[in-house]
């Protein structure tokens, strides 16, 4: 599932994995450059991050197939470059003594003091914290990530557990990412990643993400029986998924 970020595309910044070429196509009087990856999906995708336009084809579809259809789309494809590249870059966060982010859609103060590298969570009082006992400052934003990839482990294993069984396959292996692009994916050899930066959403976004990539274990495309797995398991996906894209442009970062 891939996210919304803030930065403009940059061409080159991400080096190409296995299986994808970079090519460049002429749309009107614009050239752009795009990355195709070859697979066993069924149909030809586009999608557009802040890195530029991704292109996911079939193996037996061939190159004029797919730039027939990138051509068909080029002007949702200029519009949505263009909307990546005036993006503003949000804020970098300075872990600081007081610094506040959400945690699960409600803001968590961060507290410094000294101390050998642990972390010290306390959700109960009416201020919720995460102190952080550090030998060095500069240890500080390595900690806080460490704290928040813990707690995001535990709560997506906890949500898979809940929607599993209404699907009827095996439990699938769970790893978390830091994908500036994508909050989540699924392969059937890897199992589920989950962005660990979900940590900051409410739980009924968490849930979405969880519910999405697990419908692809069933159908690993976005075909109407993907979707109607989705309703099935988190009827409210349309408003999930809009509420995902509003708050991915404010996600923290430091």
């Amino acid at each position: 599932m891939p996210l919304p970020q803030s930065e403009p595309p940059r061409s080159g910044e991400r080096p190409l994995a296995a299986g994808e070429i970079s090519r460049s196509i002429a749309l009107g009087d614009r050239p752009v450059s795009y990355v195709l990856r070859r697979s066993r999906r069924h149909t030809i995708g586009l999608s557009i991050d802040q890195q530029g336009l991704r292109v996911g084809a079939p193996e037996r579809v061939s190159l004029r197939e797919v730039e027939s259809l990138i051509r068909q789309h080029g002007e949702w494809i200029g519009r949505k470059l263009d909307e990546w590249q005036n993006r503003r870059l949000p804020e970098r966060l300075q872990i600081v003594d007081g610094a506040q982010l959400p945690l699960l859609g409600h803001p968590l103060s961060i507290h410094l003091a000294v101390g050998a590298n642990r972390i010290v969570w306390n959700l109960q009082a009416s201020e919720r914290a995460l102190t952080l006992c550090l030998r060095s400052p500069v240890e500080a934003p390595r900690l806080l990530e460490k704290a928040l990839r813990e707690r995001a482990r535990l709560l997506f294993s906890e949500r898979i557990d809940h929607y599993l069984p209404q699907l009827g396959v095996a439990r699938p292996p769970l790893s978390l990412s830091a994908a500036r692009t994508r909050w989540g994916s699924c392969s059937l050899r890897s199992g589920i990643r989950l962005n660990w930066r979900l940590i900051h959403f409410a739980p009924p976004l968490i849930d979405y993400v969880v519910v999405h990539e697990l419908a692809h274990l069933c159908e690993m495309n976005h075909s109407e029986r993907f979707w109607s797995i989705v309703a099935a398991l988190y009827p409210d996906y349309r408003s999930a998924r809009a509420e995902l894209k509003r708050c991915a442009t404010n996600c923290p970062h430091w």
